[in-house]
């Protein structure tokens, strides 16, 4: 069983790699820009907390986890309108550019030569030296074709808008450290928006760890034999982020398991060990196209059918429109509990 947490264990146990107090000042910032403007701002934690095995770090553990499920959730929070602080895992999947991962770009791009009227006045044709001899090359301009990335047109203008709009603040981390700092950060950053702040954890975070104190400096060397590791329980986090550090937000966890026997026990007591508002059940087989939203009083089953897949409707969209309505409740409810008090007083 996982230790309890404190603010003080993280700061002195874990050592973060992330320019953690800049990122705690941009989001804090963010947060309450946002929070000024009637805004309803979200915590989406996507893609697995790598942990090292040495303090210079050559091996280390990692999931398999590829940030799609909280890159995709990004881009329909920001439809609904919600502020959106993207706690992501280096390299992981981005909202927009996730749906072209598996595309090689190179393929995708075309150089064609450029309109004389695009030269820049005072500048020379490039020119390329090749077996001693240099030869004056003609500008080129590169072209995308929309062949190869499907949906591109729509998916620019998506992104641009959100640009322009302000509403997306990427924060990376890399390692377990980095994570846990980072949403100590958040947390603090969106306690003062209350019931308008929402966490969403989808991140996998690693579930062990090895201590700065106990970790071998330099590369592990296999001439040393079978390696032989003991690891630690990693804290966990959920516990102070509900109870202390953001007590009014609207939290939502996840939890994926392999065997769907075990799934919703599993779910609600999680519910009962942390009392938080939901959590999103999910198997791995059928990630990405089922989940189970689990609360206190329901099991609300979201399904995407093979027609709807073929269509390009995702289960992430059933997701935040089931857990924004949910979110609508959750502030009503507390608006009313508030004015319940006041007028007792």
């Amino acid at each position: 069983m996982a230790e309890p947490v404190s603010e003080e264990r993280i700061q002195h146990e874990f050592a973060p790699q992330a320019e953690v107090e800049v990122a705690a000042r941009a989001m804090e910032s963010f947060a309450r820009s946002h929070g000024s403007q009637g805004h309803r701002v979200v915590l989406i934690t996507s893609g697995g907390t790598k942990v090292p095995l040495e303090s210079r770090t050559v091996r280390f553990l990692d999931n398999f986890s590829s940030g799609r499920r909280g890159a995709a959730s990004a881009e329909y929070f920001l439809k609904a309108e919600y502020a959106v602080i993207f706690l992501h895992r280096h390299r992981s999947m981005y909202p927009y550019s996730r749906r072209y991962t598996a595309v090689n770009w190179l393929d995708a791009l075309h150089l064609l030569p450029a309109p004389a009227e695009h030269s820049r006045p005072g500048h020379a044709p490039a020119e390329l030296s090749t077996a001693g001899s240099t030869h004056a090359q003609p500008a080129f301009r590169v072209e995308a074709d929309p062949s190869h990335l499907q949906g591109i047109v729509q998916v620019l203008q998506d992104y641009h808008s959100m640009k322009d709009s302000g509403m997306l603040l990427p924060v990376e981390f890399n390692t377990l450290s980095d994570y846990l700092h980072l949403l100590l950060a958040a947390a603090k950053a969106l306690s003062p928006l209350g019931s308008n702040a929402m966490f969403y954890l989808a991140a996998a975070v690693s579930d062990f760890y090895i201590p700065a104190s106990e970790m071998p400096e330099h590369k592990i060397q296999s001439s040393s034999g079978p390696l032989q590791i003991t690891m630690k329980m990693v804290p966990k986090m959920l516990s102070p982020l509900v109870k202390d550090w953001a007590p009014k937000a609207f939290v939502v966890s996840f939890k994926l398991e392999t065997d769907t026997s075990i799934l919703l026990e599993r779910a609600h007591k999680a519910l009962a060990t942390y009392r938080h508002q939901a959590v999103v059940a999910n198997v791995l087989d059928t990630l990405r196209s089922s989940v189970v939203i689990v609360t206190n009083t329901a099991e609300t089953k979201l399904t995407v059918s093979k027609e709807e897949d073929s269509l390009g409707v995702e289960i992430e969209e059933k997701i935040i429109s089931d857990l924004t309505s949910r979110h609508t409740n959750f502030i009503e409810g507390q608006f009313n509990e508030l004015n319940s008090t006041t007028q007792a007083i």
